[in-house]
């Protein structure tokens, strides 16, 4: 096929979000005649021309296809659609996010190619609003099409079933909903500052992808405020901030829908900090959302100032983070943790998990594409499948 060009190779792994450490590990490469694997992988770097074998690790461990190392120059960066996280003149590069949206693509155009093939039926809603709609209009519309009961939702047990609740509904009408924060180990992790959601307004296959790096109780708003950039027809990116318009208006419509105004009106303010904090988490407890939601909410109806959202958030943050690292340290201690096939299915949902099984059992797809819509090996897909419906993760 003729010789690699250097930068390609570096590119290739650095876009990857990998090391010379962490690829030289995940090609294989070790220590050989006093040179370490890092400085092997370095010195084929810069010679442009990686033994066979090693070339064929680095497609999978790059998450590229062979023909790319083969190109004159590095490409352009993927795809993400509009980048709803920035202003202009903003720029937020992580190789990790744009290794996870060309996965994510890749297995959407799969995705697609199965309802292609079975003439599957369009979600009707996929581009039908606009943001000079009303907020309480949109929300009254996707909540009648989702046929979506606040009530059933605020009566589960959990935050985590809340969240069940609301990806059954919009898995019903039609969108895959997808957990994805890594790039498949917690080396790979991409902050929820680079990411929180991110949305495909396909008219066929619409998808959205939750970063499960985030706090759970933010899950079900996140989806939310993604499945209306899936109504408004915008495929992008969202992140933690919301300086752009658009995600002002998607912030207003899904919490909304979750958090209707006159009910935040109930919410009694109390001073200080400490106290608003009390208060405003008592009122999400209750209403299965998480407490920087309702914060923003008080923060867009001028209830409080800037300063004393941003000062919630920052305190709700803080102490979502300390929860996050003693669960970290209570699994590390007792050596266990939920089981891989439980995980992986939670991950990507009963609606992909279903159209795989369908598509297997008609010829439709190879166990190899289909372990690579579902992020498992071939060998993993049949065992996968094989488990009961998502009850949820605790």
């Amino acid at each position: 096929m003729g010789a690699i060009r250097p930068e390609i190779l570096t590119w290739a792994r650095e876009t990857a979000g990998l090391s010379l450490e962490d690829a030289a590990r995940a090609v294989g490469l070790k220590t050989a005649r006093g040179v370490s694997g890092p400085e092997r992988l370095a010195k084929i770097e810069e010679s442009g021309d990686p033994p066979r074998s090693v070339l064929l690790k680095m497609t999978k461990a790059y998450h590229r296809p062979l023909l790319v190392f083969y190109l004159n120059q590095p490409p352009r960066t993927g795809d993400r659609g509009q980048d709803f996280r920035t202003l202009p003149g903003e720029d937020r590069q992580n190789p990790e996010l744009d290794a996870l949206i060309r996965d994510i693509r890749s297995r959407q155009g799969l995705v697609r190619s199965v309802l292609e093939d079975e003439d599957a039926e369009r979600p009707a809603f996929v581009g039908t609003a606009t943001m000079e709609m009303p907020v309480g209009e949109l929300a009254g519309q996707m909540t009648k099409n989702l046929e979506f009961s606040l009530n059933a939702f605020r009566s589960q047990k959990t935050s985590d079933d809340a969240f069940g609740y609301l990806r059954a509904r919009i898995e019903s009408a039609g969108v895959f909903v997808l957990l994805l924060g890594d790039l498949g180990s917690y080396h790979s992790s991409i902050p929820v500052e680079f990411f929180r959601g991110f949305a495909i307004a396909d008219p066929l296959a619409p998808m959205i992808v939750i970063n499960d790096q985030d706090a759970r109780t933010a899950w079900s708003f996140t989806a939310l405020h993604e499945l209306v950039h899936l109504w408004l027809g915008t495929t992008g990116i969202s992140g933690r901030d919301a300086g752009a318009q658009i995600e002002r208006y998607c912030n207003d419509v899904a919490g909304e829908i979750l958090v209707p105004a006159p009910e935040l009106a109930t919410l009694t303010e109390r001073r200080g900090i400490g106290g608003m904090a009390a208060a405003v988490g008592e009122f999400a407890e209750v209403r299965r959302v998480s407490r920087s939601m309702v914060a923003y909410k008080l923060f867009r109806s001028g209830r409080i100032t800037r300063a004393v959202w941003e000062n919630l958030d920052a305190h709700f943050r803080k102490q979502w983070l300390a929860l996050k690292e003693r669960q970290a340290e209570q699994q590390r201690v007792t050596e266990g943790g939920p089981n891989y096939y439980v995980v992986r299915r939670h991950r990507v949902g009963d609606a992909l998990l279903g159209l795989m099984r369908r598509a297997l059992d008609e010829g439709a797809i190879t166990y190899t594409k289909a372990g690579r819509v579902l992020g498992v090996k071939p060998t993993n897909v049949q065992p996968l499948l094989a488990y009961g419906p998502i009850r949820g993760l605790r």
